[in-house]
């Protein structure tokens, strides 16, 4: 595009200082007719001007959410999205399935996370780990205890996966920025139970009426929930937050369908 006409795409102003003014206000205007060839080699929508009226500016609002990992959808069947990864540690926990659990690595990858797998079940990781990422590792699947510090950054975020049973040891792996810890937990133990208070975010799948009672008293959940969590579908989840929760249905795609198997809540 030229440069010898600059001002062929600034806002038409009044033609004297005395001329009433435009309430209208301009947001772009059309090159003028004898510059548009010689700039535009292609013409467009045949508009003289675009313009809004005051009253108008609501219009321009856009609907635009938080980033993060699609962990599947709400009851009104829109994106539900979860900023896992933040300049501050965070930490997670998932009462449910490995399922689960590999989704969320499969869509954490996706988003440019690398993933690092905790697990004494390397045989049920390693299929993941070989098949995700089209041919890069961006799954590594580690033993229990022998993870170090995993320099996650902004550009490089991690996601820690621990699978290391219903009670977990503590994570041998420093706690940083832009790193996520997720813990798996196949079920609610009460000897766990209360260290997942502190948990930023805590996915409830289907459970035992009475890990549903005990959850109740963890989250604050109400009776509803108590009698959902026991008939709860294996692609649904409770997500649970220390300012609400929410129902979300995993949602999985048809390549994530061939890569994973049908939703289980099961291993």
């Amino acid at each position: 595009m030229s440069n010898s006409a600059p001002s062929a795409y600034t806002p038409r102003r009044a033609a004297s200082r005395n001329a009433p003014q435009d309430p209208r206000v301009v947001v772009a205007a059309r090159p003028e007719r004898s510059n548009e060839l010689r700039l535009i080699a292609v013409r467009g929508p045949q508009l003289e001007k675009h313009i809004l009226e005051p009253e108008e500016f609501g219009a321009l609002a856009l609907p635009v959410g938080d980033d993060g990992v699609v962990i599947g959808t709400d009851q009104s069947s829109r994106p539900a999205v979860l900023g896992m990864f933040k300049p501050k540690a965070v930490d997670m926990a998932l009462v449910g399935g490995a399922y689960l659990a590999q989704l969320l690595a499969l869509r954490a990858t996706a988003t440019g996370a690398r993933v690092v797998v905790e697990t004494a079940r390397p045989q049920l990781w390693a299929p993941l780990a070989q098949n995700a990422g089209g041919g890069q590792q961006v799954i590594a699947v580690v033993p229990v205890r022998r993870v170090g510090n995993l320099g996650a950054t902004a550009a490089s975020p991690v996601l820690l996966l621990r699978d290391a049973g219903a009670r977990p040891p503590r994570s041998s792996a420093p706690k940083t920025p832009w790193m996520t810890t997720l813990t798996l937990v196949p079920f609610l133990d009460p000897k766990y139970g209360g260290q997942l208070i502190t948990a930023d975010h805590v996915a409830i799948q289907q459970v035992s009426p009475q890990e549903a009672e005990l959850a109740a008293r963890l989250f604050r959940l109400g009776p509803q929930d108590v009698s959902a969590l026991p008939t709860l579908l294996p692609e649904l989840a409770l997500w649970t937050a220390r300012r609400g929760r929410q129902y979300v249905f995993s949602a999985p795609t048809r390549d994530e369908t061939g890569l994973l198997g049908a939703p289980r809540r099961m291993d």
